[in-house]
């Protein structure tokens, strides 16, 4: 039986944590980030792309080229979540499961990061958890593809 691979893709400025308001993303590394991945795929059995772009564009080409090669997609959208019709567009027609991660509770921040495009194409949304909302997002489409498969 082939392992799940698990496309886990990032947008705009997740280059910057660390540096980027700690008050609010805290202090890991986008490196903490594909490390704490890394570990939950080994513990999982699946394998990962971990990926991140600043480029709308670029985002979208990678999701579109899921289609076929993996089992799911966990993504943290950032800003593009809140904005990008296309990334949407996108997800929505790799048919695949689909997580949306945020570090930051977005319901607790600035009413135009209460909505998400991204949710709309989504199985679930963790957000609020920090980093470790990647590992629980691996977990979460690790077991739906269980479940269909």
């Amino acid at each position: 039986m082939r392992r799940p691979h698990i496309a886990v893709l990032n947008g705009p400025n997740l280059n910057m944590l660390g540096l980027r308001q700690p008050g609010i993303y805290g202090s890991a590394t986008l490196d903490d980030v594909e490390q704490i991945c890394i570990q939950a795929a080994e513990r999982l059995d699946v394998g990962i792309d971990f990926r991140q772009t600043n480029i709308e564009g670029e985002l979208v080409s990678w999701v579109q080229e899921c289609r076929g090669r993996f089992d799911g997609i966990v993504i943290n959208p950032a800003a593009y979540g809140h904005t990008s019709i296309a990334l949407l567009d996108a997800l929505l027609a790799v048919d695949l499961p689909v997580i949306e991660v945020h570090i930051s509770n977005i319901h607790r921040r600035e009413a135009f990061r209460h909505h998400t495009y991204v949710s709309q194409a989504a199985i679930g949304v963790i957000c609020g958890l920090g980093v470790r909302g990647y590992a629980h997002a691996l977990q979460a489409i690790t077991d739906l593809i269980e479940d269909e498969g």
